[in-house]
C-alpha cells in the first residue's frame, strides 16, 4: 500500500509535536519551581512526592496538558506506524 503522507509531511508533524511536548515540559518544570525552587524534572514526574504540586491546580492543569499532548504523539505515531505498515 502506497504511503498516505510524504515523508516531509510526516516529519514536519513529528517536529511539530516534539516541538508542543518540549514546549509545554518547560511551562511545567517552570511552574513547579515557582513551587518549589529545588525540583527536578525527574520529580515532576513524581508529583504525588511533592505536596506543593499534587494539591496546586494550575500545576496540575499544565501537567494535563503535557499528557494530552503526549498522547495525541503517541496515537498519530502509532497510526502512522500502522498506515505504512499495512
Amino acid at each position: 500500500m502506497p504511503r498516505l503522507l510524504a515523508p516531509t509531511i510526516e516529519a514536519e508533524l513529528e517536529r511539530l509535536l516534539d516541538e508542543m511536548v518540549a514546549q509545554q515540559r518547560g511551562r511545567v518544570l517552570a511552574h513547579a519551581r515557582r513551587l518549589n525552587p529545588k525540583l527536578t524534572d525527574d520529580d515532576v514526574q513524581q508529583p504525588h512526592d511533592f505536596p506543593e504540586l499534587a494539591g496546586s491546580p494550575e500545576w496540575n492543569y499544565e501537567d494535563g496538558i503535557l499528557a494530552g499532548y503526549q498522547a495525541v504523539q503517541a496515537a498519530i505515531r502509532a497510526t502512522l506506524r500502522t498506515l505504512v505498515d499495512t
